[in-house]
């Protein structure tokens, strides 16, 4: 029995998906964009850290340039071409007016529709959430709010930036109420995008492998959704 809708996305042109690490995409989320992107709506990436903290075994100073490239490896693979990483400190984000203002810039730049984010729940399914990931998620709520009051950063208007209106926020992870229906291979895709943070993936030896844990994902939304594969999210209209 369907539990969840479908999610209408006909009316959507532009996509900022807004994360705190290389990666937090690949969890799901890119086998959506693949979609997207196969659709022609513009998808852009805007990442807030290097992600250089991520590796026990290895200097900052060696993973924040392995970690870049590899999440470019993973954006060609979903038709992603925007890809911007900020230099907040990766293990230690927080959500500062700073951060909020890097947020809505983009917004303000990129104009989107839809503002996709991770789960920014303390308890997950998979245990508890990274800090970095909760303060990421409600840094951009409040960007997205930010980047829509002209009254609000007016530095970014100076620079003509006008305020902008994301309508709605898409959450990866959380209690889902819609499901974004997917093919084989956007699935497939999803797999491959995940899979490009090889070096990242070998430092987490208890890992699963992305070949299992991206079709698990998109089998399980499809189920709650009536059809084959789907990415369940929440929708939050802004």
């Amino acid at each position: 029995m369907t539990e969840i809708p479908l999610f209408d996305d006909s009316d959507i042109d532009r996509v900022l998906c807004v994360v705190a690490h290389p990666d937090d995409m690949e969890y799901g989320g890119s086998a959506a964009v693949s979609k997207w992107t196969d659709e022609g709506k513009e998808v852009a990436y805007l990442l807030l850290t290097r992600g250089e903290a991520g590796i026990r075994d290895l200097s900052p100073e060696e993973v924040a340039p392995l970690r870049a490239e590899e999440q470019r490896r993973a954006c060609n693979i979903v038709g992603v071409d925007d890809l911007e990483i900020l230099d907040f400190p990766d293990g230690l984000l927080e959500p500062t007016h700073e951060l909020r203002r890097a947020i809505a810039r983009k917004i303000r730049e990129f104009r989107p529709n839809a503002v996709v984010v991770t789960t920014f729940d303390l308890q997950v399914q998979w245990g508890l959430n990274h800090v970095d990931h909760r303060h990421a998620g409600v840094a951009t709520v409040d960007a997205i709010r930010d980047a829509d009051n002209p009254w609000v950063f007016t530095d970014l208007k100076d620079e003509g930036l006008e305020a902008w209106k994301a309508d709605r926020l898409l959450i990866n992870g959380a209690k889902p109420t819609h499901a974004v229906a997917l093919t084989a291979e956007h699935v497939d895709r999803g797999v491959r995008s995940l899979e490009a943070h090889k070096v990242y993936l070998d430092a987490l030896s208890a890992h699963p492998a992305p070949k299992d844990m991206i079709p698990g994902i998109a089998t399980n939304g499809g189920e709650l959704a009536g059809v084959d594969y789907a990415l369940p999210i929440t929708v939050v209209d802004m």
